[in-house]
C-alpha cells in the first residue's frame, strides 16, 4: 500500500472526467480526483447535494474538499446522477447504487484499491448514500446492471455524512417551521408518490428493524454558535442526534460531531469549518484503513 493517509505526507494531483453511466437517454459523468503516483490509493465516492431535484448543483460542488482529500493520498470519485424536477424517488438512489458498484469494478483503472471503498454524501446526497448503505441489494436500487459486482457491493465500507438528510419527513417539518419554502417544494417533488417518503426514510428503516449491516460512519453537522444560534436552516442538529442514536441502537458505529456555527454545506467554502472537517475526516478514514 502507498503512503496514502499517512500523517504529514501530501500528494500532488490532477482531475479528469469519465462517462460512467448511460440511463434514460442521458450520459452521466464522474470526476476523478487523482493523486500522483502508482498507488494503489484508497477510494471514496462523493455524492453531492441539491435537494434531490435541483439541476444547478452537480459533481463539482465539493471540488475544494475533494482536491484536499486527493492531496492526502485518496482517489475521490465525484459522481453526477439524475437530479431534476422530472426525476423522483428512487431514480437517483439507483444511480448512486450503480456508481458505488462501478467504482468497485473500475478502481484499479485510476490507481485505486477496491479493498476499502468509502462513500461521502452531503445534504440530500447523504440521504442517497445512506439508503444504499442500508439497502444495497434492494431491487429498486440495484436495478442497473454492473458486471462483476454483486448488488450488495453498493454498500460502502464506511460513510462520511456532511449535514445529511437522514429523516426526510422530519426535515420537511423543519423546513416548514423555519419557512424554507423551496425545501418544502423540492421534497414534495422528489417524494411525489404516495408512501415514498416513508419508504425511503433511513430513520424509519432503522425503526422498522429491517435486516441491516451498518458500516461505521462519521456525521458532521453545524451546531449552535457562540450566541446559541444554529446557522444551518436546512437540517437541524436534533435530527442528526436522533438518527445517530437510532444508528447506534441498531448496532452501528456512529461518530457525530457538531461544528459550532457551521452553516449548511460548510465544506464548500475555505475556512475554519472546512479545515476542521478535513482533519476529522482524515483521522476517521485512517482508522478505517489501518484499524
Amino acid at each position: 500500500m502507498s503512503p496514502a493517509m499517512d500523517a504529514g505526507h501530501r500528494f500532488d494531483g490532477y482531475s479528469w472526467d469519465v462517462d460512467y453511466l448511460h440511463v434514460d437517454g442521458r450520459t452521466l459523468q464522474a470526476t476523478i480526483y487523482q493523486p500522483e503516483g502508482a498507488g494503489p490509493f484508497p477510494v471514496i465516492v462523493d455524492v453531492h447535494g441539491g435537494a434531490w431535484v435541483r439541476g444547478d448543483v452537480g459533481r463539482t460542488e465539493h471540488a475544494l474538499m475533494n482536491q484536499s482529500l486527493a492531496a492526502l493520498g485518496m482517489v475521490v470519485v465525484a459522481v453526477d446522477f439524475r437530479q431534476s424536477e422530472h426525476n423522483h424517488y428512487p431514480d437517483s438512489v439507483a444511480d448512486v447504487n450503480f456508481a458505488l458498484r462501478w467504482v468497485r469494478a473500475h478502481a484499479s483503472e485510476f490507481n485505486g484499491s477496491a479493498r476499502c471503498i468509502g462513500a461521502l454524501g452531503s445534504s440530500s446526497g447523504g440521504h442517497l448514500v445512506l439508503l444504499n448503505s442500508l439497502r444495497p441489494d434492494d431491487p429498486r436500487y440495484a436495478t442497473l446492471a454492473q458486471d462483476g459486482v454483486a448488488p450488495d457491493g453498493a454498500r460502502p465500507d464506511y460513510l462520511i455524512l456532511l449535514c445529511p438528510i437522514p429523516d426526510p419527513q422530519a426535515r420537511l417539518a423543519y423546513a416548514r417551521e423555519v419557512g424554507n419554502h423551496n425545501i418544502v417544494k423540492f421534497t414534495e417533488s422528489y417524494f411525489c408518490t404516495a408512501g415514498s417518503i416513508e419508504d425511503g426514510n433511513p430513520q424509519r428503516i432503522l425503526a422498522r428493524c429491517e435486516q441491516l449491516k451498518l458500516p461505521p460512519a462519521l456525521l458532521l453537522q453545524g451546531g449552535p454558535g457562540a450566541a446559541g444560534v444554529v446557522e444551518d436552516k436546512n437540517v437541524s442538529p436534533e435530527i442528526q442526534q436522533r438518527f445517530a442514536a437510532a444508528y447506534r441502537a441498531a448496532g452501528g458505529q456512529m461518530q457525530l460531531e457538531l461544528l459550532p456555527g457551521a452553516p449548511h454545506n460548510f465544506v464548500n467554502t475555505a475556512g475554519e469549518h472546512l479545515d476542521a472537517a478535513l482533519a476529522m475526516m482524515e483521522v476517521f478514514i485512517r482508522q478505517r484503513l489501518h484499524g
